[in-house]
């Protein structure tokens, strides 16, 4: 039975992390490692240090079954193909069923919180990847990913500019944290022993409010903000007058929608159970990046 694990994604923002800390933080061997993505050039960096990097487009099905030959777990890392409805649930399928027919034995999916009945238009492109993994007859851990701090900078520098943060989250909570964070939960729940069926909620330590969270960039940057409440439908004309897409105009404000609707507030201790630590916090992930949120950084994805 192997135990080799495979990333998915291996290239981007959460794959590279993930990679690193296999290596770093769990002290995989690389041998044990494959790292998948459409261009194997992206990743020469941990090639060098012994991974197997091997080709892999989930836009191309075929591409898949070679790619994950040999792996024994797998971390699949949604993809973000949201331009096209139903172009990412099929992504993710194929990848269960090439996964399947490789022998994989059990599968890693980086979903998000709470995606049954939620108003976020690609919630079921994680809700029908669970419930293809349920179906799959393969092992899975289902890692929930809260939103990224990183994604504050779709909101900070346009807030920071104005002095306003309009918003339609009202009062309710949501448990940020960090990209590496989820990171660090993905590489140990990759290399743990398989141990059954399992869904965790990766959360940061703390809900805030949009008005808690403003107060905290403030008092890091020294710039006063203003936590503006609008209606779902007024953030979104607000956003496309500003310059944004209506698409994803319409999918940042229905992240607001979700907060209000408290569906973003859950606060668990997972990534402890899982990596031994503590989630960084979100004064403590501003004190050394709060000027990526200046207006002139622009936004992360």
């Amino acid at each position: 039975m192997s135990d080799t694990l495979l990333v998915t994604g291996a290239s981007g923002q959460l794959g590279r992390r993930v990679l690193a800390h296999l290596l770093d933080t769990c002290a995989v061997p690389p041998a044990r490692l494959i790292a998948v993505t459409r261009d194997p050039a992206k990743l020469a960096d941990f090639a060098a240090r012994g991974v197997e990097v091997r080709r892999g487009d989930f836009d191309d099905p075929g591409s898949l079954g070679e790619a994950f030959k040999g792996a024994g777990r797998l971390l699949l890392i949604s993809t973000d193909a949201l331009d096209t409805p139903g172009r990412r649930l099929a992504q993710h399928q194929a990848a269960i069923a090439a996964a399947k027919t490789a022998g994989v034995r059990h599968i890693v999916y980086t979903s998000m919180p709470n995606p049954d009945g939620s108003p976020i238009p690609f919630a079921p492109d994680h809700l029908g990847t669970e419930q293809a993994l349920a179906l799959s007859g393969r092992g899975w851990t289902i890692l929930r990913n809260a939103w990224y701090f990183e994604n504050l900078a779709f909101s900070l520098p346009g807030a920071l500019a104005s002095g306003k943060w309009f918003t339609a989250s009202g009062d309710g909570r949501i448990a940020h944290l960090s990209r590496n964070d989820c990171a660090r939960a993905a590489a140990f729940a990759l290399a743990a022993e398989p141990g059954g069926n399992t869904i965790y909620d990766i959360t940061g330590p703390v809900a805030e409010t949009t008005a808690e969270i403003a107060a905290l960039v403030s008092q890091a940057l020294g710039k006063p903000i203003e936590v503006v409440q609008v209606s779902d439908d007024d953030l979104v004309r607000g956003m496309v007058a500003a310059g944004v897409p209506e698409p994803m105009a319409a999918i940042l404000a229905s992240l607001d929608t979700n907060t209000r609707l408290g569906r973003a507030a859950n606060v668990s201790d997972a990534i402890e159970k899982l990596t031994g630590r503590k989630p960084e916090t979100l004064r403590s992930y501003l004190a050394a990046n709060s000027q990526t949120f200046l207006p002139d950084h622009g936004a992360h994805t």
